[in-house]
């Protein structure tokens, strides 16, 4: 008597679908949609395809449901959902396939809109940056604005490219051009050009993908890629972890894909916003107790780039309660009080990284001690720059930094 495990049924099927409808789908993606007992998809979809639909259709709820109650609640009988082009690149395939194990799905890609712009401009995909700006902030494209860099970028709306545009020109890219690709695929394709700066396109279709290439001037706000940004790209009261100790604070604190750091006293935000930077996946959360800090924090994030920083009003450590706990600590404003730093190091999980700065007495003394009793590594920074004496230039020292950093077994 044979004991195997019998298949599970592929009761779910997504179907990519392009501007063309029907004329773009093939045997297979016809046939499973004219057998499905329901069909999900936007109204646009359900209409490209209404010739093929036998069962029951049902548009998507307004607003959307990310559980995906509707569909769950039919698991077993033949489902089958529409999406926009690759449902698994910025797509509802994404959504399903955490609700929905792989086993019981059955997916039929379409061209993404990517593929399609890349293929209309003759971009080598693999060369360009490629961002999803539908339903986010326009913020997302600051950290990808260097010179020569192709950008292509899909957008919420018709009224999208000429926001980009504005944000372009005012942070010293008004040269760049600028390539709106209309309802790829379909009848209704059109691409149009203008330069940011002069950006004058009107009645641009809802569905479009922005390509850039970017052209700056000497003036252009460019983010680097290596940490350690210039102070002056930070809106600061004089509370912020200077550029050179923030370049070490980052390598200690060694940033990986999908990592959370919690911020502990963040000032004006640099850290956070800088272990942000160093990769689309990594978060952060900012704790800081003074209101006007906290909203410069946000701002700070939102012209960095990450508008996706957490900021906590509030301070430690009654504000670290309840909060998700981090793979990554870093206490620099505020760590003076022996409690902040317990409660840090009690919450961490095991393998979690703790870093903290300081530039007091007190706060040294305490590092001192943590370091005597929980090992880690102990450094101590000395940054001198020149500046002027009378009509010659000598070494002025900066207040010199103690750095504890501390793996919690």
């Amino acid at each position: 008597m044979s004991n195997s495990k019998q298949p599970t049924p592929k009761w779910l099927t997504v179907v990519g679908i392009g501007e063309d409808g029907v004329t773009g789908l093939g045997d297979e993606a016809k046939r499973l949609i004219a057998e499905a007992e329901f069909i999900f998809g936007g109204t646009r979809h359900l209409a490209l395809v209404a010739s093929l639909i036998k069962g029951e259709a049902r548009a998507w709820p307004s607003p959307f449901d990310a559980e995906m109650r509707d569909v769950l609640a039919l698991a077993g009988k033949r489902v089958c959902v529409l999406a926009s082009g690759d449902p698994f690149f910025h797509g509802v395939g994404v959504t399903l396939a955490r609700k929905v194990p792989p086993e019981e799905t059955r997916v039929i890609p379409a061209s993404s809109a990517m593929s399609l712009a890349a293929g209309r401009l003759g971009w080598a995909l693999q060369d360009i940056e490629t961002i999803s700006l539908h339903g986010r902030s326009l913020d997302l494209i600051r950290p990808l604005l260097h010179p020569d860099a192709r950008i292509v970028a899909l957008t919420s709306d018709g009224d999208a490219p000429a926001a980009i545009a504005r944000l372009l020109t005012e942070l010293g890219f008004g040269a760049s051009r600028l390539t709106v690709l209309e309802a790829l695929g379909g009848p209704n394709e059109r691409l149009r050009s203008a330069r940011a700066d002069a950006f004058d396109l009107e009645k641009i279709n809802p569905l479009n993908v922005l390509a850039i290439e970017v052209d700056s001037t000497s003036e252009a706000r460019i983010l680097p890629l290596t940490s350690g940004l210039a102070d002056n790209l930070f809106e600061h009261d004089g509370q912020i972890t200077k550029r050179e100790i923030r370049a070490i604070t980052l390598s200690a604190l060694a940033p990986r894909r999908g990592e959370l750091l919690w911020d502990i006293g963040a000032g004006s935000g640099s850290i956070g916003i800088e272990w942000m930077l160093a990769h689309p996946s990594t978060r952060a959360i900012a704790i800081e107790a003074d209101p006007a800090r906290a909203a410069r924090i946000r701002r700070n994030a939102s012209t960095c780039g990450v508008p996706g920083l957490a900021v906590i009003e509030g301070s430690a450590p009654q504000a670290l309660a309840g909060l998700e706990a981090p793979d990554a600590m870093f206490i620099g404003g505020g760590g003076s009080d022996p409690g902040v730093l317990d409660a840090a190091i009690g919450v961490l999980p095991a393998g979690g990284r703790l870093v903290a700065n300081a530039v007091t007495l007190e706060m040294e003394a305490l590092l001192l001690a943590r370091h005597a009793a929980l090992g880690g590594d102990l450094i101590r920074i000395a940054i001198s720059r020149a500046s002027p004496v009378g009509s010659m230039q000598a070494w002025r020292p900066a207040m010199p930094v103690t750095q504890w950093s501390w793996v919690k077994p």
